[in-house]
């Protein structure tokens, strides 16, 4: 038997690959198909089913073109509704995978049609559970993301949700090992830990969610208070995932367009483009075109596109490093947006070299900052989320967090110089790129961010 745990660090996402016998199921899968194949190839093994915990709503999932490519059915638990030929099982029930199994556990909360799937050695025993977005480590889906109704508000989907826990996973053996959907810096939950397995005995000890004496009432309240508002492209992501998209080979190919720099200066003109530069934080803060969004690909990429760029429909033109210009197609199609025209053939440099404009963001370093800092107690904005900044943040930092940033813009103060750091100068750059797009602000970005600020602040 092989059970394998494919975390995709961009997501925060856990798909898994389950092999016995010459036979194997995937759950969760991205939608980039290929390593699941290879894995099958290399282990002479049939991908005989395809399982999805539920529709997902932070990516758009592979199951559609793996069961093309495969012929394999894909598996939804009781309330799926999908637009596709799938199989609709039963709560509790089997499917065989060689010598070992994987029984339905229906478990909505999160959603409605939410299940697990609990992994059965050959003699029937309980190994491990896949819980998908139902239990995270630390804690749990949020129940915010499905209210299809009048009657399905968060505190009815919590309820069911407590329900789940404690009647189908909390009773499972203390021994069994939970596979999560989804770890720390997801947005399917509030407070995960870093960590993407443990021992259901463990979870019980640390997560709050588990705790054997919350009552119901207690529940609710605790997994709906503080949920910020969902990113705005789940929705588009949901209905993706129920009803169909194109093979992400299919974009890449059409999307794969070097435009030269005279098409290039045409198109940037255009209100309907968006100039998307994912090179470094820090070649980005050197030069770049103006008017263009910063998200580069050594972040959280995917899902900060996806939160930031309003419109999945959007088209986007690219100006990446050399090389890597599939890879952010590639990661952008994870969340739906499949409508890149095209990226700036020579990048940057071939920008450069046509003696076109550019642009640059001041920086100092986190020691040039707390040096200045008595002089500064305005006009110093943290981006991090409110939960970072609740925890420990400068003295005189207001708090406005890069995914509500379009919000502040109205309060910064045209004639004086604006400080903004994250935690480490990813989300602070990403958020002087979106501002300096509405407004050129004098800005200066503290590199290191809060970490480096308060290792010196420490240090001092």
């Amino acid at each position: 038997m092989i059970v394998e745990q494919i975390y995709t660090e961009c997501l925060s996402q856990g798909s898994y690959y389950i092999e016995s016998e010459g036979e194997a199921a995937i759950i969760d899968p991205l939608r980039e198909i290929d390593s699941y194949i290879e894995k099958a190839a290399k282990g002479r093994a049939k991908i005989k089913y395809v399982f999805e915990t539920h529709f997902h709503a932070d990516f758009v999932s592979g199951h559609l073109s793996l069961s093309k490519k495969t012929s394999a059915p894909i598996i939804f638990g009781p309330n799926a509704n999908p637009s596709f030929k799938s199989i609709i099982a039963a709560d509790g029930e089997k499917f065989q995978i060689g010598k070992i199994s994987l029984q339905l556990i229906h478990t909505p909360g999160h959603t409605m049609e939410s299940s697990c799937y609990l992994l059965r050695n050959e003699n029937d025993k309980e190994i491990a559970v896949f819980t998908g977005d139902t239990l995270f480590l630390g804690d749990v889906g949020r129940p915010d993301l499905a209210q299809e109704n009048k009657n399905m508000t968060k505190e009815y989907l919590a309820g069911q949700l407590f329900d789940s826990l404690r009647n189908k996973l909390m009773p499972l053996p203390d021994n069994i090992i939970i596979y999560p959907a989804h770890g720390a810096g997801s947005a399917c939950g509030k407070n995960m830990m870093d960590l993407t397995s443990d021992s259901l005995a463990n979870q019980k000890k640390v997560n709050y969610a588990l705790r054997e004496d919350m009552s119901k009432e207690e529940f609710i309240n605790e997994v709906t208070k503080g949920l910020s508002a969902p990113p705005k492209y789940f929705p588009s992501n949901v209905e993706l995932n129920k009803k169909g998209y194109e093979d992400v080979a299919t974009v890449i190919n059409k999307s794969l367009n070097p435009i030269n720099i005279h098409d290039f200066n045409i198109l940037r003109k255009q209100n309907d483009i968006l100039i998307l530069d994912v090179r470094s934080k820090n070649l980005f803060s050197e030069g770049h075109i103006p008017g263009s969004l910063f998200i580069g690909l050594e972040g959280m990429f995917a899902p900060w596109a996806g939160t930031l760029i309003e419109d999945v429909n959007q088209k986007i033109i690219i100006v990446s490093p050399k090389g890597k210009e599939q890879e952010a197609i590639s990661r952008l199609a994870r969340v739906g947006f499949d409508n890149v025209v095209g990226f700036l053939d020579g990048g940057f440099d071939r920008w450069v070299k046509s003696s076109g404009e550019i642009k640059k963001i001041e920086c100092i370093s986190a020691k040039e900052f707390v040096n200045q800092s008595k002089s500064l107690r305005r006009n110093i904005y943290d981006v991090r989320n409110e939960d970072e900044f609740k925890i420990s943040h400068f003295n005189g930092a207001k708090n406005a967090p890069l995914k509500n940033i379009g919000k502040y813009i109205h309060e910064l103060r045209k004639n004086s110089p604006l400080y903004l750091y994250c935690k480490a100068g990813y989300r602070s750059v990403v958020a002087s790129s979106i501002i300096n797009k509405v407004n050129d602000f004098k800005l200066i970005n503290i590199e290191g961010g809060y970490d480096m600020i308060e290792k010196i602040n420490f240090s001092s």
